[in-house]
C-alpha cells in the first residue's frame, strides 16, 4: 500500500517567519502555517519575534524519525512543535531549498533539477534585507544554500566541514548581530549516499545533527535572552534504499517527500 502524503508544505515556511518576524513575505510566498503563527501568539502574546535560527540539516526522512524515534528525543525535548511537513518535486537540495525560503514552487522560483544557479527570485533574506535587518548563511563550500542564495547584501560563512560550520554558527550566536541565521549541516546526506540510510556511519551522523541542534537551542537560550526567538530544525526532503546499501532521494514517493519538522520558541 502507498504512504500517504502530508499535507503541509514546506513553502509554508518563508511567510511563517516573516509574519511572526512583522516584516513583509517575499513575493508570490505561499500562506504561513497556522498552527506556528497561533502557537508563537500563544507564547509571545502580540508581540513579534526579533531573532530567527533556522537549523537546516539534509535528508533527514520523516520514516527515519518514525523508526528510530528514540534518537530524536533530544530534538522533541528542545521543541515546542513538531510538524509533518511535505517537500516538493524533484526532492533534491537546491529545489527544495529554493522553494523552502521563497515561498514558491518550482515552477515559480525556477530550479527544478539538481542545479545551483543563483535565485533571482524573491526569498527570505531579500525581505530581511528590505526591511533593515540582518540575515547570515552558515553552509560548506559548493553546497546548495552556498550557492543558490548569492549576491544579496548579507553575510555569508562559507566553511569547508560541517563542524567548522557549527562552530561559527555558535559564535554567530555569541556576537549577535544577526536577525536571522541559516545553518546547513549536509553531513548525513553524504553519509546515507555512500553507505546507505541506516548505515552505522549515516546513524551516527544522524546523532550529530540531532546534537547539534540541542547545542544551538541551549545558546541561543544563554545568549538571545533579550530576544523573542523562533527556530526551527527544517530539513529539505527525505531519502531512501536503493541496491541493499545506498542511499538515494529524488523520486515521487513518500520516503522522500515526507519529512518532519521540529520548532521553538525562546
Amino acid at each position: 500500500m502507498r504512504r500517504q502524503l502530508n499535507s503541509i508544505p514546506i513553502t509554508g515556511i518563508a511567510r511563517t517567519i516573516t509574519d511572526l518576524a512583522g516584516i513583509c513575505a517575499p513575493e508570490n510566498a505561499a500562506a504561513s502555517i497556522d498552527i506556528i503563527c497561533n502557537c508563537a501568539k500563544e507564547f509571545f502574546g502580540s508581540k513579534k519575534i526579533d531573532r530567527v535560527f533556522m537549523y537546516n540539516p539534509d535528508a533527514i526522512a520523516m520514516w527515519l524519525f518514525q523508526k528510530h524515534t528514540a534518537l530524536f528525543e533530544k530534538t522533541l525535548i528542545s521543541s515546542d512543535i513538531q510538524l509533518p511537513m511535505l517537500s516538493v518535486m524533484p526532492t533534491v537540495t537546491p529545489v527544495c531549498f529554493a522553494s523552502m525560503y521563497t515561498g514558491t514552487m518550482p515552477d515559480l522560483h525556477g530550479i527544478k533539477a539538481y542545479e545551483k544557479p543563483v535565485l533571482k527570485a524573491d526569498t527570505i533574506f531579500d525581505a530581511y534585507i528590505r526591511a533593515g535587518l540582518k540575515p547570515a548563511i552558515v553552509s560548506t563550500v559548493n553546497d546548495s544554500i552556498s550557492c543558490i542564495f548569492l549576491e544579496r547584501n548579507m553575510d555569508y560563512y562559507i566553511c569547508y566541514t560541517h563542524e567548522e560550520c557549527n562552530t561559527k554558527a555558535l559564535e554567530l550566536i555569541e556576537e549577535d548581530n544577526h536577525d536571522l541565521i541559516v545553518l546547513y549541516n549536509g553531513n548525513y546526506d553524504a553519509a546515507m549516499h555512500r553507505t546507505g540510510p541506516e548505515s552505522f556511519e549515516a546513524m551516527n551522523e544522524l546523532k550529530e545533527c540531532i546534537e547539534m541542534y540541542r547545542l544551538l537551542i541551549e545558546h541561543i537560550k544563554l545568549h538571545w535572552s533579550a530576544h523573542r526567538t523562533f527556530t526551527g530544525f527544517c530539513t529539505d526532503h527525505g531519502c531512501h534504499e536503493i541496491d541493499r546499501s545506498l542511499g538515494s532521494h529524488g523520486l515521487e514517493m513518500a520516503e522522500d517527500l515526507n519529512v518532519v519538522h521540529f520548532f521553538r520558541f525562546i
